[in-house]
């Protein structure tokens, strides 16, 4: 049953940023684990349960530490930037009404949104990779490292801007800056978000990967032995999921995947849904798009075998269910994570994690 969910789609991204985490996220239950210690290992970190929140609805330090206490073992801060970038105007999430998966030839045609969340849900979002500037972000990742207790980790997630009239170099210099300050504020293990971006000579920067090979090694030579993930969107050329792996695999630390489907959104009289210039096609996550993600995790798993190279992979998308983390366990990633569902499920990670122990 979808409870309320911890960011409230009918606030604006500035009130859930100030007022939040709503529902269940905002009562200060912690987890009970009784006396078992933490047996899974990630990226050289000890965790009770390997299952956390990926970049996107986890705003701040008040989220992080609420994800924590809820037993989500691996929380990822929300992406930040080297400067100032204000967010698209609300609404930022809307319900998409899809039949069954979201296929890429499904994704071709306008899906119908609004504000009725029912399952099997899914979701739009459109916020634009909104941040503060490293003054006040830094300072609050911080804070936010710091409410990791013992078997969890907090990641932190960053992406370079490159500005009107800079360089593919200066995009470069920026990604580097911001994986230097992530570290710098705290975050234990490091992803830089290629699956948003639209800076890369492709759709998005993931896909552009002489770039992707650029940015990996001159970010992992700022970083050093802290581990760094690369986040993809969903590839649906072999060819190209292979170069990008033999490219960066031998670089970075893991894969994290996936963000979202690219998809046109409208409502019921088949407008534009969300408001703005360049937002008639938005992500779209949740149920719907578990299909890709499990296919990704099966397809980097087999290239890190095939390439004999020994990189984490993280399986994101449709994760809402104890049955959902399962089907993704059975795959053998080293990590999972759930956005939508828990957002609508705050006590996903308590469900998965009596599943595992047998606690009625």
């Amino acid at each position: 049953m979808l409870q309320q969910p911890f960011y409230n789609p009918r606030k604006s991204y500035e009130e859930n940023f100030a007022d939040g985490p709503f529902g269940e996220f905002a009562n200060n239950k912690v987890i009970d684990r009784g006396d078992r210690q933490p047996q899974h290992n990630f990226l050289g970190h000890q965790l009770y349960l390997p299952l956390g929140i990926p970049a996107g609805p986890l705003l701040n330090s008040n989220f992080i530490k609420a994800a924590f206490s809820k037993g989500f073992d691996i929380c990822t801060y929300k992406t930040v930037r080297t400067r100032a970038h204000p967010c698209h105007q609300h609404p930022n999430i809307l319900a998409v009404k899809i039949k069954q998966d979201l296929t890429l030839e499904k994704a071709k045609q306008p899906l119908v949104a609004n504000n009725d969340y029912t399952q099997p849900l899914s979701i739009t979002n459109s916020f634009g990779v909104p941040s503060a500037e490293p003054d006040s972000w830094q300072v609050d990742m911080q804070q936010a490292s710091e409410y990791a207790s013992k078997g969890q980790v907090l990641v932190g997630s960053f992406q370079g801007t490159r500005g009107k009239g800079e360089t593919e170099q200066d995009l470069v210099e920026d990604y580097v800056l911001g994986a230097r300050l992530t570290k710098e504020a705290g975050a234990k293990i490091l992803e830089a978000n290629l699956s948003c971006p639209n800076e890369g000579k492709a759709k998005l920067l993931c896909f552009d990967i002489p770039l992707v090979a650029r940015l990996a090694q001159a970010m992992k030579n700022q970083v050093g032995n802290t581990p760094l993930l690369l986040k993809l969107a969903y590839f649906e050329s072999d060819h190209e999921l292979q170069q990008l792996v033999e490219t960066a695999g031998k670089v970075v630390d893991g894969f994290v995947a996936i963000n979202t489907i690219s998809a046109q959104v409208v409502d019921k009289n088949g407008n534009q849904a969300l408001p703005g210039e360049g937002r008639a096609i938005s992500g779209v996550c949740g149920a719907g798009i578990k299909w890709a993600g499990l296919e990704m995790v099966k397809r980097l798993k087999r290239l890190r075998s095939q390439l004999n190279l020994n990189y984490a992979v993280v399986g994101v998308g449709g994760v809402m269910t104890t049955e959902d983390y399962q089907e993704y366990q059975q795959l053998g990633p080293d990590a999972v994570m759930s956005a939508t569902g828990a957002m609508w499920n705050p006590n996903l990670a308590q469900e998965v994690w009596q599943m595992q122990n047998n606690i009625n």
